[in-house]
């Protein structure tokens, strides 16, 4: 038997005299505001019959190691600065932002000042915070809840993971408790602590959203996700459990407007440590490095390779002279497992990898040709910078393929050595048809055809003319330097 609530206007469902969870946060919410109007109970104990958490406890304890950061940049007289004289709307625009301190200073040549937060790691002064809170800095300053100020001297910092590891002149302070983040789960309670546009020591609390978040540009950090309230000023501040242990680092934000969207991003404690440990160790990070990019396998393409259902990191290109190289990957395979972790998506491979000893030997088990095979690689370390500059060009020798409305021309010497290619075709245009619809586009080199190279227009023509109906087939091509597999299906009124 199905029965229906109404509450505010919003119908909630019950179902076998039991109510949905939404159901029941409404009615806990519902005793919590009797209770307390009924003057019996103080809000603790109204919250607790609930079944709520009460966080005051456990942020009395926790407030004394989370500290304010701020930081000096010296001006640079030559450096651009936001000239006298200027319109003064976007002046206006600018100080409602910044404030009249803020990062360009009233005019432009005063010292830059920025806020952040931070946590005590150690009883003699050494503080974890992120890198872009200290970065550039000329001077950082600490202050504890005891208001006492000192000097920091950065020991080291990560860009890659937004990691910095900070040292004051102090002793017997006190000390986060470290947790484990590969414990949380979503759903779980989290609380943060942190000085949000220099509001020192606000707290504000929500649940765990996400685990293994992948952003573009931090593909070896896998986040946290939650909705915590968090606002500049909280970076570098922590993250903790209900148990009072810190489970992350508060790093970024998803927002249109600058402000807090309930989409808050924390660095796992767990990597953080690590970076920490070689951060006191060597003042520098070494990751793992395979040496393969990737892409996620979707369910047309888990098709085309004849999988069950999509899971692994597809492999879509491999860099020449790289571990992968010598361990004998080949673009197509499809990475399942690494050091006997399962690899569910293309972006919990990274963070594995990064994270692997550099010169340690790996068991990583593929899917080659609908096969499964186990292939053994050395890692080396991850190099500076592993981006390909790939520049797009006009081509030439038009080939018109009406079967899937894609017009293409041969890639000339030039092409090739602009690309870092040797073989394939450029796309001049995608008409309406199958290959728009698969998300081929004006400017891709199409690569691979079902695993087969692309050498000429010719030869495409004569693959596209030999698909089958109705049946996903795989296609390898390179887009604004990236190689990446688009699954293609030709409709039978094409």
């Amino acid at each position: 038997m199905t029965q229906s609530v109404r509450a505010y206007g919003t119908r909630y469902h019950v179902s076998g005299g039991r109510s949905l969870p939404i159901l029941s946060k409404f009615l806990k919410g519902a005793l919590v505001a009797c209770l307390l109007s009924a003057g019996s109970v103080s809000v603790s104990q109204a919250r607790s019959l609930a079944g709520l958490p009460d966080f005051s406890e456990l942020v009395e304890k926790s407030s004394p190691a989370v500290v304010n950061i701020s930081t000096t940049q010296k001006a640079d007289d030559s450096k651009l600065s936001i000239p006298h004289g200027m319109n003064p709307s976007m002046e206006d625009f600018l100080k409602k932002f910044f404030g009249d301190n803020g990062p360009m200073g009233p005019h432009g040549d005063e010292d830059r000042k920025s806020l952040g937060s931070g946590f005590v790691i150690s009883k003699d002064g050494y503080i974890l915070t992120n890198t872009h809170v200290i970065k550039d800095a000329d001077e950082v300053t600490v202050r504890l809840t005891d208001r006492r100020e000192f000097p920091a001297k950065i020991i080291g910092s990560d860009d890659r993971s937004d990691v910095a590891l900070l040292k004051i002149d102090a002793d017997d302070l006190t000390v986060a408790r470290i947790g484990k983040s590969a414990d949380m789960k979503p759903g779980n309670w989290v609380l943060a602590i942190g000085s949000p546009f220099g509001l020192d020591h606000s707290v504000t609390a929500g649940i765990v959203s996400a685990i293994g978040r992948s952003l573009p540009n931090e593909n070896y950090t896998p986040f946290i996700q939650t909705d915590v309230a968090i606002n500049p000023g909280n970076s570098g501040g922590p993250l903790y459990n209900l148990d009072g242990e810190v489970v992350g680092i508060n790093s970024q934000i998803y927002s249109r407007t600058g402000g807090y969207m309930g989409l808050s991003f924390a660095i796992p404690i767990d990597l953080a440590m690590n970076v920490i440990e070689q951060l006191k160790e060597t003042g520098h990070v070494t990751r793992g490095w395979l040496g393969v990019l990737i892409q996620d396998v979707t369910r047309e393409l888990a098709e085309s390779f004849g999988m069950d259902k999509p899971k692994g990191a597809l492999v879509a290109r491999v860099m020449p002279d790289s571990p992968a190289e010598k361990a004998g990957f080949k673009v197509g395979d499809i990475i399942v497992k690494f050091k006997g972790r399962e690899i569910s998506r293309s972006s919990a491979l990274p963070p594995i990898v990064g994270s692997s000893k550099v010169g340690g030997r790996v068991d990583v088990e593929i899917i080659r040709d609908a096969k499964p095979m186990t292939l053994s690689v050395t890692l080396s370390e991850l190099p500076a910078s592993e981006d390909l500059a790939l520049n797009g060009t006009d081509g030439h020798a038009e080939h018109r393929i009406k079967r899937i409305g894609l017009v293409v021309s041969e890639l000339t010497a030039e092409q090739k050595d602009k690309f870092s290619i040797d073989n394939g075709v450029y796309v001049e245009s995608a008409d309406e048809g199958s290959a728009a619809r698969a998300g081929i586009t004006q400017g891709d080199v199409i690569i691979q055809v079902n695993g087969a190279d692309v050498t000429s227009t010719d030869q495409l023509a004569k693959i596209v003319d030999a698909l089958p109906e109705d049946k996903p087939a795989r296609i390898l091509i390179q887009r604004d330097g990236s190689p990446r597999f688009l699954a293609l299906r030709i409709a039978k009124n094409d």
